[in-house]
């Protein structure tokens, strides 16, 4: 397979453009192959997912007067896949809306992630499209951090442009930059932090490099005391040196954890026989050098931050810091893999990868799909706009929770009385306190989603949703009674031993 030239000979925009043109039906091809997980079922299985559509429900509610005891409150960062759902939940149904939504997010982070590998190699990577694929899907995306997931997907679009772009082009990463704030600070986080290190890293020279670097490992080392000195901390990422990137790809149990491992026996491999077959070549280590020392820090930053902080302003903390910034790693060490020379059977590997790794999730998330079409006629059964409660354990192993597929089956038919966006005072939906449709504590949803919460008389009428077989598969559903523990009836399958 002969490289790509470089897209950097002639004016960023004028090539990109002929780059596009010239390659379009191989780029809507594979657009097309991305976006296959987002239709090969009628719901897209994704954890917090059927949060975000409920409460976009609930928004609309609030508009037309119908849930008094529910406000809209106004943020500006962690809303921009809220936003967009609203607009188009607006205009269409909201199952329709979902689906442009998740797809927009999947195809902006995957040629996000693209151009800032094609940025970082001045090449094409198409023999990486497969491993940037899986990184699309992994773990970031199951567990539905959407507002998150977009703005990583946009600040990645932004470093390719301030990398490689001049004038007017920097000025249009600029205006995107605020949208990636609107998705996530986090995410603006790292942009702000990649775009400074990549432009002194390219402005200095090797001393100068050597001091960015460690000047960058004392920022972290500095806050890392910082945070765990003057907030509430829980710890990071266990064993940190097991959150690489590939852990994005361990989802629903056992066969994901295997396959990550070999995804990164094989990437060892592949850098380890490219060093071999270039090491006469004059300083062929430069190639490698930026997207190492990114994706270094990067895992540094996993192993010393911790993984949630508690701030005084919210009652639920900020939570899952470092499992998030594995999903920077994963496209980091596409970044690192993409600086090898291109052959044949780079392709044909992450191909095969790919393929198993797609036909795994196929299977689990068909399942998912089930058990919520299942719930779904469970409370159609019920009258409607009656409060209802679910403690639903995903299987063993699995890293994706699916509690909130009582979220997504109430829209237009219960209310999901355990929806934690509320309590939690992080989203745009709050609840009054003694409001008819939700709990208004973060701490008493938990205790819901654990099975652990005591029913309460101004609770009543409310129906529980529950696990009645061992394997966790099947559902029922039973009314509750004051003083009567919500999931006293659930049948979960045994915890890994």
């Amino acid at each position: 397979m002969k490289p790509h030239t470089s897209v950097q000979k002639t004016p960023l925009v004028p090539a990109l453009a002929r780059w596009g043109r010239e390659r379009s039906i191989r780029i809507l091809g594979i657009s097309a192959l991305v976006l296959t997980p987002c239709l090969w079922h009628y719901e897209i299985v994704s954890s917090d997912l059927g949060s975000h559509l409920y409460n976009a429900w609930l928004v609309q509610l609030i508009r037309r007067g119908e849930a008094p005891g529910l406000w809209i409150a106004r943020l500006h960062t962690n809303v921009l896949f809220d936003l967009l759902l609203d607009t188009l939940g607006s205009i269409l149904s909201l199952h329709t809306a979902e689906k442009i939504a998740v797809s927009a997010a999947a195809l902006l982070f995957f040629w996000g992630a693209f151009a800032f590998v094609c940025a970082a190699t001045e090449r094409a990577p198409w023999f990486l499209t497969p491993l940037i694929a899986l990184a699309t899907y992994g773990w970031t995306f199951h567990l539905g951090l959407f507002n998150y997931y977009l703005s990583v997907g946009l600040s990645f679009m932004c470093i390719a442009l301030l990398w490689r772009g001049k004038g007017w082009v920097v000025l249009a990463a600029a205006a995107i930059a605020p949208l990636v704030l609107v998705g996530h600070p986090l995410g603006f986080l790292w942009l702000v932090a990649a775009a400074a290190y990549i432009w002194i890293h390219e402005n200095t020279q090797t001393l100068g490099r050597l001091l960015l670097f460690a000047a960058a490992i004392a920022a972290l080392i500095f806050l890392h005391f910082f945070l765990f000195h003057y907030y509430h901390v829980s710890a990071g990422a266990k064993p940190f040196y097991s959150f690489s990137g590939a852990d994005q790809l361990v989802l629903f149990g056992g066969r994901y954890r295997s396959l990550a491992r070999t995804v990164s026996a094989l990437a060892i491999l592949s850098l380890a026989i490219d060093a071999l077959c270039r090491w006469r070549q004059h300083k062929w280590w430069k190639d490698y050098s930026l997207p190492s020392q990114l994706y270094a820090l990067t895992i540094f930053a996993v192993a010393v931050l911790p993984g949630a902080v508690a701030f005084p302003s919210s009652a639920a903390p900020a939570s899952l810091l470092t499992e998030r910034l594995t999903l920077v790693a994963a496209v980091l060490a596409c970044g690192v893999l993409g600086a090898m020379q291109p052959r044949p059977w780079h392709l044909i590997m992450s191909l095969a990868i790919a393929a198993v790794f797609f036909s795994f999730l196929y299977q689990d998330t068909a399942v998912v799909n089930k058990m919520e079409s299942r719930i779904v006629g469970l409370v159609s059964a019920l009258p409607p706009g009656q409060r209802v409660m679910a403690t639903i354990f995903p299987p063993p192993g699995s890293r994706v929770l699916i509690q909130h597929i009582i979220d997504r089956a109430c829209i237009g038919r219960c209310f999901s009385y355990g929806n934690y966006e509320p309590g939690a005072a992080l989203f745009r939906v709050r609840a009054s306190t003694g409001n008819p449709y939700v709990l208004d504590s973060y701490n008493r949803a938990i205790d819901m989603e654990n099975g652990e919460y005591i029913v309460q008389t101004k609770d009543l009428p409310v129906y529980q949703v529950y696990q009645c077989s061992r394997d966790g598969t099947q559902l029922c559903i039973t009314s509750l009674q004051a003083g009567e523990e919500n999931d006293a009836l659930g049948v979960h399958p045994d915890p890994d031993p």
